[in-house]
């Protein structure tokens, strides 16, 4: 880290050398990886009740044998194989060794219904897939004969799952593989050898918002330029420990693993959400990546707690809360706090701030926040707490990372800098278009819906609309679908004001803000059923179920007065007139939020139309 920020991305001293003799493949990449620092660790990761480690030495030849047993089920370079599971230390050997047989990963929310399976099988054309258990092999059977090409399943955990000839196991795959490689050790190798930066390396399907999803084909260059991206800022180093929870058929996890690879860092695997407190304080990560509504839901139950209390703690949180804020304002504002604000601050430290950090394992250096925007206040809160969140930017065409702030220039409220190497411009119309080594190659089988987004000389139409501020900051305003306007003629940004009122209620689960050529704006809310719990014993509601609290005069009462406080920082015609609490918060499951947390805007609205139309005279 510079001992002096840049004050614009042409100042940064970036490492070019991260981009000279990049490695030509991500096969190519681990190979030399595990030649560089064979003994160091690669992965740990959760076995029964403690957690073992594979050093990348060790790594390697797991994923030597399993592509070898690719190679061996007939595997060809190119050809597809599907990967359905939670994130777990299979998936990443299944990744890797996928790419080290020459294949191209296709990648399987394991959240995803039997009819989505089939089409991503049969539109990517898999003809191999690995699925986790026995829920991923049952609908793989429901949809068999749509999925004509599968060859063979691979099953991982096989406990409860009726293995036929359509079938192996994963232990049976690299068996298969161990002894394709006693006759012919240099199988694998030969693989590797034969691939290039624009062989394909992965099929990612959008989860989108509406319609079937589009398949992002992702060259190895795309892979290795992100390693060599983050490796040239500095920002992550073989010393870090990385905790890795988020679902890796997503592209934002996707990419740590290349990280991790070019780096060297230690990676903790475990996608089991209800273990994230527990693992924080066992991994003690140094780094760690998650979507903005886990530091929400963090924000919410501390404050909260805090609330509760009562008393002097609650009066001291207030204080370190502010002081926190002002800090990280002032440091974003790039204004050196006065002497006054610094010694607040170290007071808020010592007496809270100190003890929220070793929640987190005590070592964390900064989060990566992305997915979708970030409450500035949650942000100020993290920053001023020591623990820095960095946010950034980018989709899964553009495999992720297009923009991220730096430990050393930071901007909340904005996304960061462009990545080293990447260009970026905003259109007559206000859109980001993005230009780069990691923009896809297009969508996979849909030159049509390739041709409206990806210009003939390289520029990506990012469907995002947004700004670059004096110092190059990439500030995201909303999406340019999202917008709309109501019959007045004014313009609303849904998106931020939807960011917004979640930083002001921390019992609040989702919001949606409605108005398209309406007369006025209006929004469906759903409240947190964790967080809405304790709010209810203390308002008279103890006992209550869900649906009896969430249908309460109180709990109207209090959403009304965070609506008014929202209300007071917007203008006129983006005011809130009407709102209406739902009976259940959102879920992936029912389809309403996407695998990564975003709301699927027009699947919310169709599903509750109705109450929509109540809030709208006749």
């Amino acid at each position: 880290m510079p001992e002096t920020s840049p004050r614009t991305p042409a100042d940064e001293a970036y490492d070019a050398s991260a981009f000279e003799d990049r490695a030509p493949s991500v096969g190519h990449l681990l190979r030399q990886r595990i030649a560089d620092t064979p003994d160091s660790t690669a992965y740990s990761f959760p076995a029964g009740i403690a957690w073992d480690e594979l050093t990348w030495a060790q790594l390697g030849d797991r994923v030597w044998a399993l592509a070898a047993g690719l190679v061996d089920l007939g595997v060809q370079p190119e050809d597809r194989v599907s990967l359905a599971s939670n994130t777990r230390i299979e998936w990443v050997l299944g990744d890797y060794a996928i790419m080290a047989a020459g294949a191209a990963t296709t990648t399987i929310y394991p959240t995803s219904i039997s009819d989505d399976v089939a089409f991503i099988v049969d539109n990517s054309g898999s003809k191999i897939v690995i699925a986790e258990d026995a829920e991923q092999v049952d609908k793989l059977r429901e949809v068999r004969d749509a999925i004509p090409e599968v060859t063979h399943v691979v099953v991982i955990d096989p406990e409860g799952v009726d293995l036929d000839d359509w079938m192996l196991t994963f232990a049976d795959l690299e068996e298969r593989g161990t002894a394709l490689l006693a006759s012919d050790p240099g199988v694998v190798d030969a693989r590797i050898d034969a691939m290039g930066p624009q062989s394909l390396a992965t099929i990612i399907y959008t989860s989108g918002t509406t319609g079937r999803p589009k398949g992002v084909r992702l060259r190895h260059a795309t892979w290795t330029y992100q390693g060599a991206a983050i490796r040239a800022t500095g920002m992550l180093t073989a010393e870090d420990v990385h905790y890795l929870w988020l679902p890796l058929s997503h592209v934002f996890a996707k990419v740590l693993l290349l990280v991790s690879t070019d780096v060297g860092m230690q990676t903790a695997v475990d996608g089991r959400i209800d273990k994230i407190v527990d693992n924080l304080g066992e991994v003690r990560p140094t780094f760690m990546a998650a979507a903005p509504r886990i530091f929400e839901k963090v924000y919410g139950k501390i404050s909260l707690g805090m609330q509760e209390e009562g008393g002097a703690k609650a009066t001291i949180f207030d204080f370190a809360s502010k002081a926190g804020r002002e800090y990280s304002q002032a440091l974003s504002d790039d204004r050196r706090p006065g002497v006054v604000l610094r010694l607040k601050h170290a007071i808020a430290d010592k007496l809270v701030f100190a003890k929220v950090r070793e929640r987190f394992g005590g070592r964390i250096r900064f989060f990566i926040s992305g997915s979708a925007a970030l409450n500035t206040d949650i942000a100020h809160w993290f920053n001023g707490a020591g623990l820095q969140i960095l946010e950034g930017y980018g989709l899964t065409e553009t495999s992720a990372a297009a923009t991220v702030n730096r430990p050393y220039a930071l901007r909340v409220g904005s996304v960061g800098w462009p990545t080293p190497q990447t260009e970026i411009k905003i259109a007559d119309d206000g859109e980001i278009l993005i230009r780069g080594e990691h923009i896809m190659e297009g969508y996979h089988d849909n030159p049509e819906a390739t041709a409206e987004v990806l210009t003939q000389d390289g520029w990506f139409h990012s469907g995002d609309i947004g700004e670059i501020d004096e110092r190059g900051f990439v500030k995201i305003t909303d999406r340019k679908k999202d917008l709309f306007k109501t019959s007045n003629g004014k313009y609303v940004a849904p998106s931020l004001i939807e960011s917004t009122f979640k930083g002001l209620c921390p019992y609040v689960g989702q919001l949606l803000v409605h108005g398209e050529s309406r007369q006025f704006v209006t929004a469906l809310v759903t409240l947190d059923e964790e967080a809405i719990q304790p709010w209810a014993e203390a308002n008279g509601l103890e006992g209550a179920s869900y649906t009896e609290i969430v249908s309460s005069l109180q709990a109207r009462e209090m959403v009304q007065s965070y609506i008014d406080e929202l209300n007071a920082g917007l203008n006129r015609h983006e005011q809130l007139k009407k709102f209406h609490i739902l009976g259940r918060d959102l879920s992936v499951e029912d389809g309403e939020l996407t695998p990564s947390l975003k709301m699927r805007r027009k699947v919310v609205a169709d599903k509750f139309k109705g109450d929509i139309e109540e809030m709208y005279p006749a």
